[in-house]
């Protein structure tokens, strides 16, 4: 029986990296070639070298407001893993980091720029805004 992997909920946007999001250790060996942000989570659609033994990545997420995303699910097609992450970024979030956790150092692999996105029942007509963060005058 074929694994459905397709998430529930919306898909909100694909993000591509700026970069070539190619990672290279002695364990691993993999290109980052997208994150697929969903309502309900983040799925990383990653590129495994057939030299590496198409080891599963082992990675981690971050984003400027300290977002703790737990790995749920993965699974592997080929030479492509997709790994699903939660919760799906909150709101006004502006990157998202990947790293490489394949070793005792956690390794920058890329990192994406996240667009403004309206929540789910935003009124269309309703301007978009990041969240303000007043600065205490020096």
């Amino acid at each position: 029986m074929m694994r459905n992997l397709i998430p529930k909920g919306i898909l909100r946007k694909v993000l591509l990296p700026p970069t070539y999001g190619l990672h290279l250790t002695r364990g691993a060996e993999f290109t980052v070639l997208s994150v697929e942000v969903w309502s309900t989570c983040l799925v990383v659609n990653i590129h495994v070298e057939s030299a590496a033994g198409r080891a599963i990545p082992e990675i981690a997420i971050e984003d400027h407001w300290g977002t703790l995303y737990t790995l749920r699910d993965s699974a592997s097609v080929g030479s492509r893993n997709l790994q699903v992450f939660t919760p799906s970024v909150p709101p006004g979030t502006r990157s998202l980091t990947i790293r490489s956790t394949d070793d005792a150092n956690a390794r920058l692999v890329v990192t994406f720029a996240v667009p403004l996105m309206r929540e789910a029942g935003e009124a269309a007509k309703a301007p978009l805004s990041r969240p303000v963060r007043l600065r205490r005058p020096a």
